[in-house]
This record gives C-alpha cells, structure tokens and sequence, in this order.
C-alpha cells in the first residue's frame, strides 16, 4: 500500500525517520550514563515463575512518584486496547568451545550470523589468524577466513549442518556480566515463551518475564499483543567507549515488521490507544521502520539506530524494560524515552529498594 493506507514496506537502504532526526541531535558525553550502581544486585538466575519479578512502575511525564508491582499486574497497569509489542527472536545456542589445531590453545567461538550456510560471522576469544582451523570436536572444524577489527569470519565443517553442531555442541551465550557457566536450565529460561525466529545472539530480556498465563490474562482484560522480529546482536555486550556517544557506532541488526502487526499499531495509533514496547528491541524495530508520514511500515530491514535524549518516538508510548548497565545503549534509550533525570531517580529509587539487576532482574514500565 501507499503511505496514505495503513501499510507500506519498508525501505531496504536510508536511514528511517526517527535515524536522520537523531543525527541532528547535540552531542552528549558517556559521563551522563554514570548512574547508580550495585554489583551485588546482578542476577545470576531467573525468579519462578517469571512472571512474578518485581516491577518498577515509572510515570513517564510526572515527577519521581514510583509504585511497587509485580510482571504479573501488567494486566491492571495497562490500559483496555492498548497494543503490546513483543520480541519473537530466538536465542541460539551460539557459544562453541574448541581447540587451535597444533597449538592445542583453547578458543571459544560466538556465532553471530550467516554470510552464507557454511560460512559466519563469529566472535572470537583467543588469538587467531587466517587460516587458523579450530577443531570443535571430531567431526567439526571451522577455518578462519577474514580477521579484521571490525568482524571475523569463519567456514564451519561439520557434517550435520551448523544448527545441528549448535543443537549439540553449543551452549547459550549468557552475558559476561553473569558470572557462571551456562548450563542447561538456560536453554529454557533465557528464552521468552513465545520465541519463534531463530537468529539472536542475547535473548530480549525484559520478554523473559512472560508466561503463558499472563499472556492469556493480557488477552482477557482486552489488551492486544503482537509480535515483531529483531535478531539482538553481539552489541548488546558492547561498551560505549567514545566521550562523545554520537561518535559510537551500533552494530547491524535484522529485524522485520509483519503485516498484521503493521496493521494493528498504525489503527491503534489512530485511534489514540497506546503502544507498548517490551524491551529496547522491540522499541528500535518499530521506530526503525516509521515513515516520512509516521506511519509503521511492513517488511525487513537493518538497523542501527541509536536513541538518545532528544530523539524522538514516534510509534511507541509506554516501555518495560530491565535494568541496564551503565554507559551502555540500552540505557541511553531508555533515558531518551522518559529524560536522563527522572531515569537517574528511578535507578536510585531501584538500587535503594533492592531491585535485581540485568537480564535475570527485575522490570520496570514507563507509562
């Protein structure tokens, strides 16, 4: 359709709207992004059932008057018609252990995505160089074709396919904040319920605190839920490590818009119900793909959009979301979302009440 419709596709090269309005915004420093912070906070392991993590709840326009909730209220915290928009993307078992043939040296291996079926772009921890081969197991090598500053790329040997090394040999890529190995029970809790696109190297943490049960209670109170697909990359992890945040640049990530979806934010959007974001990545795909004349648009793209205090949000109204690292994107975003101060007092209000942090932590929603 044309932008005059309520679907359209999505550009396949520019920046979006929302991406050439940030890149006018004035420079900040990554000191802002110094907020309040507590290492013993940082969860190791998920709270069960997942739905009864604590949450923040933040008034998104008023002052630092904060509420106590759990995940499991979200259906009288929100609003009857308002549109949840959730993160279907699948984490892969990405993380592979293997050894630098002669050497014996030990390396471990994160696949990121495919270039082609055999052929990936990886992380590596460890020195290698081109034409390194990496024996995974007896039956699985991977040769090191391209070894740059700005990506490494491998070709994967083995004789099932590379899902089924992954399904076999690969364990989940937890971020390096938590301190443990990752273990089976991972498969399982650092994936959302209602995972369906296989892609993501780092799950959309704040859908991990979803259940089937809430999903039907959100249903129940007249609460519209759709999905949209972004494959969270490696950048998740990444630092911010420029003075000046606009000199940072964000990784590539795949994302895609569905018709259906398309369809229900922009008839919400004009009929002045409310959309809900699930997590920072639900928040850049869909205003990743607004047009000139603001309406959501249907399709797949990449993006690297990257939200600051000033930015506009065009589709999105209300956000839950984890706790975040300091000096990180996420935490730019969200700041951008509700103003740099009023997140400073919710960080403080969170660290003095204990809240858990980070990808197994708690919740907070911005409304």
């Amino acid at each position: 359709m044309t932008e005059g419709g309520l679907l359209v596709s999505v550009p396949r090269g520019g920046p979006s709207v929302v991406e050439s309005i940030c890149a006018l915004i004035a420079a900040m420093r990554l000191s802002a992004f110094d907020f309040p912070f507590d290492a013993s906070l940082i969860a190791d392991e998920p709270v069960s059932p997942r739905d009864h993590a604590r949450l923040l709840v933040v008034p998104r326009t008023r002052g630092p008057v904060f509420q106590h909730a759990q995940v499991k209220d979200l259906p009288t915290l929100l609003r009857s018609g308002d549109v949840v928009v959730l993160n279907d993307t699948k984490v892969m078992p990405a993380r592979l252990s293997g050894t630098k043939r002669a050497s014996g040296g030990r390396v471990e291996v994160l696949l990121v995505r495919p270039v082609e079926e055999t052929i990936w772009e990886v992380l590596v921890k460890g020195r290698v160089n081109v034409g390194q081969i990496i024996q995974f197991h007896d039956e699985a090598t991977a040769e090191v074709m391209e070894r740059s500053r700005e990506r490494t790329v491998m070709r994967i040997r083995t004789r099932g396919g590379v899902k089924d090394l992954l399904a076999t040999r690969g364990s989940v890529p937890l971020p390096p904040y938590i301190r443990r190995p990752a273990n089976e029970r991972d498969r399982e809790t650092y994936q959302t319920v209602f995972a369906r696109a296989e892609g993501a190297v780092a799950a959309p943490t704040a859908g991990l605190h979803f259940t089937e049960r809430l999903l039907a209670d959100l249903a129940q109170t007249g609460i519209h839920v759709v999905t949209v697909t972004l494959h969270v990359g490696p950048g998740t992890f990444r630092p911010v490590t420029v003075e000046h945040i606009e000199d940072h640049r964000m990784h590539t990530e795949w994302f895609e818009i569905s018709e259906e979806t398309a369809r229900c934010v922009n008839l919400a959007r004009a009929e002045g119900r409310r959309i809900v974001a699930v997590g920072t990545t639900s928040v850049r795909a869909l205003e990743s793909a607004v047009s000139s004349a603001g309406i959501l648009q249907a399709g797949a793209g990449e993006t690297r959009l990257l939200l600051t205090p000033g930015c506009p949000f065009t589709v999105v109204d209300a956000l839950l979301t984890n706790f975040h690292l300091p000096r990180t994107t996420l935490l730019m975003l969200v700041s951008a979302f509700a103003g740099l101060d009023h997140m400073r007092s919710a960080y403080e209000e969170a660290v003095r009440a204990r809240y858990r942090l980070y990808s197994y932590g708690d919740a907070m929603l911005i409304h």
